[in-house]
């Protein structure tokens, strides 16, 4: 018998493997919270700052990156700022 389709690979997230990952995962964090809970309670305000410039690098291109749109006409540029001031 020929078949014409191709046997695609499962998605990683879709496997055994995956499910497995995320199992061990918990199992680490749950024991990193018990076992170190006053160590990650002290981390936490220094991670609260990393978290400010992180969010500003990894989703600055949420707002169009600071007037990169040089061939949008003038129109399209006053909606985008929130109209005409």
């Amino acid at each position: 018998m020929d078949h014409d389709h191709q046997r695609q690979a499962p998605r990683f997230w879709g496997s055994r493997y995956s499910m497995g990952l995320l199992v061990i995962g918990a199992v680490a964090a749950y024991f990193l919270l018990t076992e170190h809970l006053a160590h990650v309670i002290s981390a936490l305000p220094f991670l609260l700052l990393l978290a400010c410039p992180l969010m500003h690098i990894f989703m600055h291109h949420g707002h169009g990156g600071h007037g990169h749109h040089h061939d949008a006409p003038d129109s399209d540029k006053q909606v985008e700022r929130g109209g005409p001031s």
